[in-house]
């Protein structure tokens, strides 16, 4: 079951094969696109091309090689330096040097996470040092990998016994110790206030409320979305791209969540991004987005089934309000599973929001919308203000 899990989580359409730099170079041979030269020469190419002596031929082969990985060589440059880049198995390096630890901004027992904010980089001259948010996460058991850990022979630390019961510490091998690592930096005050705890407060906020007060305080905040916009133009993470529909009015990408690793399907967590800019939140939406939402519901379950074998019952298929970034996306998740920002306050089923607009194209315009906001959150200082007065 992982073996073909793995297999299928690599899969990638051939149209984000070819669209992606990063990706194409990887699948070239010698800097040269070989199914390029061969087609030149089948398909009306030149004939005294063709006719070339081999050493000329030879030698225009290698300028032309030369070239291409030339440009290559450049793209990569400049991804790297637009902090873009996909995924590899070679070893690596974290993108800045030392980690002083600094707080810990947020910590569960419960999800084995923890969340750390840390000065990096102060060996090199700058005293202060630039911040960043270390996230460290234990990945999910592997229950094939167990099971070969249990009938071998490992290495154990016994706690306590009594009568049938007893406890130890195992210490397994280095396949089976990894921890998720989600790094965030140079990291802003508002990403150290995201991942810091606090506590929360319920706000009901009415149509007026929204035009008047959450959507000039949204407008006011400097929220980039580049990195939405790198996976939608291939420029990153292209090799995820589980399915595309490349409509770019109706059409939207389907790619694993972060917080997925793509290994056991009980936390099985995707998201449907769409290719329209623009569309901010479920308040933007009216019945002109009914096409584009039927197709995310429709065609990410029908991707989700035939990559995953999982059916459209076993989904929980919603939208956030408030989202956690302002470009219309869609959470698909395995039903079972307790996922973040699932709960009632926050998640809106994308079937009743279909539903809902097909009554009312002006429904979430009109409508009260209930959701939580942090207790220092100048939004919710903002909204209780105004339905005080």
């Amino acid at each position: 079951m992982k073996n073909a899990l793995r297999d299928r989580s690599q899969g990638i359409s051939a149209s984000a094969r070819s669209t992606s730099g990063v990706v194409v170079a990887a699948r070239r041979v010698g800097g040269l696109d070989v199914s390029g030269v061969c087609a030149g020469a089948h398909s009306g190419g030149n004939m005294a091309d063709a006719a070339s002596p081999p050493g000329k031929r030879k030698r225009e082969l290698d300028a032309a090689g030369a070239e291409a990985a030339g440009k290559e060589d450049k793209e990569a440059k400049e991804a790297k330096e637009a902090g873009i880049g996909n995924g590899t198995s070679a070893p690596v390096r974290f993108p800045f040097s030392g980690f002083r630890v600094k707080k810990v901004l947020r910590e569960s027992a419960r999800d084995k996470i923890l969340f750390l904010h840390g000065k990096v980089n102060e060996a090199s001259g700058d005293v202060d040092g630039e911040d960043a948010v270390v996230i460290l996460e234990k990945t999910p058991f592997q229950v094939e990998q167990v099971a070969q850990l249990l009938m071998g022979s490992p290495e154990l630390q016994l706690q306590f016994s009594n009568d049938i019961y007893s406890t130890y510490h195992m210490f397994p091998p280095r396949q089976l110790s990894d921890i998720k690592t989600t790094v965030v930096y140079p990291a802003t005050e508002k990403h150290l206030q995201k991942y810091l705890r606090q506590d929360l407060r319920l706000v009901r906020e009415t149509g007026s409320d929204y035009k008047n007060i959450t959507l000039p305080h949204l407008e006011s905040q400097s929220l980039s979305m580049q990195w939405v916009y790198n996976i939608l133009d291939k420029k990153a993470e292209a090799d995820r791209i589980v399915f595309e529909n490349p409509d770019p009015s109706d059409g939207f990408v389907l790619i694993p969540d972060l917080k997925w690793n793509q290994q056991q399907l009980d936390d099985l967590y995707l998201i449907a991004i769409c290719h329209r800019r623009g569309i901010r939140s479920l308040r933007d939406l009216t019945a002109e987005h009914l096409p584009l939402l039927r197709n995310i519901l429709r065609e990410g379950q029908e991707a989700i089934l035939q990559r995953y074998q999982v059916p459209a019952d076993r989904l929980r298929v919603y939208l956030h309000y408030l989202p956690s970034y302002y470009h219309l996306h869609v959470h698909f998740t395995a039903l079972g599973f307790e996922a973040p920002g699932s709960a009632v306050e926050r998640a809106h089923l994308l079937a009743e929001v279909i539903e809902n607009l097909e009554h009312d194209p002006q429904h979430y315009q009109r409508r009260t919308l209930t959701f939580a906001l942090r207790a220092d959150d100048s939004l919710l200082q903002l909204l209780q203000e105004a339905q005080k007065s």
